[in-house]
């Protein structure tokens, strides 16, 4: 069983596994949420209510890839041209939002660690969650109906988020030893943004294949 089998749309499409991938992204989804509770209770009291949206950023894309995964369970066969459009844009936000957000996430972690962070246990399974959520949108991205322009839509919204973090600092909390570097974190940020919907852009040129 090479690669190839993994990459396949029989695999991929397989209503057990999608099923699977629905439970663990929707639980993944449901513990980051409870994992931000701080920073948006602290949010809340601190900065207006309306930068709450833009707190909570793994898990927002979580949800959102999470929505895109019942498209594929439960397709519409003569979808309004409404129901069309919010497919694209949650596609698109469930692809470009979980690469940036997977790897952004695990890029902090390592460079904690590499100005003395002491990693534990959940260090490392955040880094496997993340990971995952990145590689899963672009294997998932070419059974999807998301095109460029609901891509540069979802980017659109990563530039708001990231504006919007780095301006009223509520971006996610970062580890003690990177908070000296917040301009060279918020320089990558903008530029995983960018990145993000290259890839997305890139690995959805591969149709169904």
């Amino acid at each position: 069983m090479g690669i190839s089998f993994f990459w396949s749309k029989g695999f991929l499409l397989n209503r057990s596994f999608l099923w699977l991938l629905f439970i663990c992204n929707l639980l993944g989804t449901i513990y980051g949420y409870i994992w931000y509770d701080s920073q948006l209770q602290w949010t809340a009291v601190n900065k207006p209510l309306w930068t709450l949206p833009f707190v909570p950023d793994s898990p927002t894309a979580s949800l959102f890839f999470t929505m895109s995964l019942l498209y594929l369970l439960f397709p519409i066969t003569k979808p309004t041209r409404i129901a069309n459009m919010a497919r694209v844009i949650v596609e698109a936000l469930a692809v470009v939002t979980s690469v940036k957000y997977g790897i952004w996430a695990v890029s902090m972690i390592v460079a904690g660690a590499a100005q003395g962070d002491v990693l534990n246990w959940t260090h490392y399974m955040l880094i496997v969650s993340h990971l995952a959520m990145a590689v899963e949108a672009l294997l998932y991205v070419r059974f999807m109906k998301a095109g460029t322009a609901a891509f540069a839509v979802a980017l659109g919204w990563l530039l708001i988020n990231d504006t919007v973090d780095y301006t009223l600092n509520v971006n996610p909390w970062l580890p003690d030893e990177l908070e000296d570097d917040r301009t060279a974190v918020e320089l990558f940020t903008y530029g995983l943004s960018l990145a993000s919907f290259a890839a997305a852009w890139l690995a959805g040129r591969f149709r169904k294949s």
